[in-house]
């Protein structure tokens, strides 16, 4: 890559279904910052998509088009990326580091469990899966392909400590700022207020950004055409290549989609992440010298985990995380699914 070149400063880099979305909209509304409209162009993972997902997965692969995106950014001073693949991808920190070493990185995290039924059923809803959640999980821990746009990743997209370990030794401490998502649910004016001053640049306009709307929330599909249309290859290529972005997303949110509560969790498959977990959000406390009680706000307790712990067994390697923890053995077919 051109290291010449003038490459994005701020990144946005994750954590998948974390509160991305909405820090995307809300920094793109102060003077100083520049996104794209594109959101999550993934260039630096590099994905290399399968054949099963090729049509679900999105991503600017050339320097040349990745860098045509900050065409409009002007003088701006920051110019910013917000994939939350770069997470988790090792690939992306380094390469990221090797042409934008001085750039500042923004990390919002959530509950771990939350985080991964929340992309579940955003898969599910979009007609990527049609699976119950505890056997998508098995599926998708014990197979021996992964990958950003090979596998789902549920798991390993909450494996967040050797995640920031990586950036913060890339980047020096100084350069990444960890946030929560329910800080800002809380107070989004008080997060806004914490990154404009990490990046240095003005917190007046910071408290006119609109934080009213609620980005990217869980809906429901309209019915299983809604799925079936949204999964579609067709589908996927008019609402990628040819219907303009903004009127796809519109028409997805409002014509296919309908505010619903969430359903519950399969209690078999939270007591399975939470074991994994566990030890995981100590190694976070323990790396960022602070309590993480946001991080378990699902946790069961110690009886409740007994009675819904599936047995476990090796977990399985992949490119962003080694791993930790193991996974369930194959559910039942009377597991919950979304209706």
């Amino acid at each position: 890559m051109t290291t010449s070149a003038k490459w994005p400063n701020l990144f946005i880099v994750g954590a998948v279904k974390s509160g991305t979305t909405s820090l995307y909209a809300y920094l793109r509304q102060h003077p100083d910052i520049f996104f794209p409209e594109v959101k999550e162009p993934h260039f630096f993972t590099k994905p290399a998509p399968s054949e099963a997902q090729k049509h679900l997965i999105t991503f600017v692969g050339d320097e040349v088009s990745y860098l045509r995106l900050y065409d409009r950014a002007g003088d701006k001073r920051f110019r910013g990326d917000a994939s939350p693949s770069y997470l988790w991808s090792a690939r992306a920190a380094a390469d990221i580091a090797a042409v934008a070493p001085q750039a500042r990185i923004i990390v919002i995290l959530r509950d771990p469990i939350e985080r991964a039924y929340a992309q579940y059923l955003m898969d599910y809803s979009e007609g990527a899966i049609d699976r119950p959640f505890l056997e998508a999980l098995d599926i998708d821990w014990h197979r021996p392909d992964k990958g950003w746009g090979v596998s789902q990743l549920y798991v390993e997209l909450g494996l967040y400590t050797e995640q920031i370990r990586r950036y913060r030794a890339l980047f020096g401490h100084e350069r990444v700022l960890i946030l929560l998502l329910e800080d800002l649910k809380k107070d989004a004016q008080a997060v806004l207020a914490r990154i404009a001053h990490f990046l240095e640049v003005p917190a007046g306009p910071m408290a006119s950004v609109d934080t009213g709307e609620a980005h990217n929330h869980y809906k429901e599909p309209k019915g299983p055409w809604a799925r079936r249309l949204a999964g579609h290859p067709l589908s996927r290529f008019l609402g990628e290549r040819i219907v303009p972005r903004r009127l796809g997303e519109y028409i997805w949110g409002h014509w296919m989609q309908k505010e619903a509560p969430k359903p519950l969790i399969d209690p078999r498959a939270a007591a399975f992440l939470q074991d994994i977990y566990t030890p995981e959000i100590l190694a976070l406390e323990a790396e960022l010298g602070r309590p993480l009680a946001e991080l378990r706000r699902s946790w069961m307790d110690a009886k409740s985990l007994v009675a819904a712990r599936v047995p476990l067994v090796p977990p399985v390697p992949c490119e962003g995380n080694t791993g930790r923890g193991a996974g369930p053995v194959p559910g039942s077919n009377q597991l919950d699914v979304p209706s």
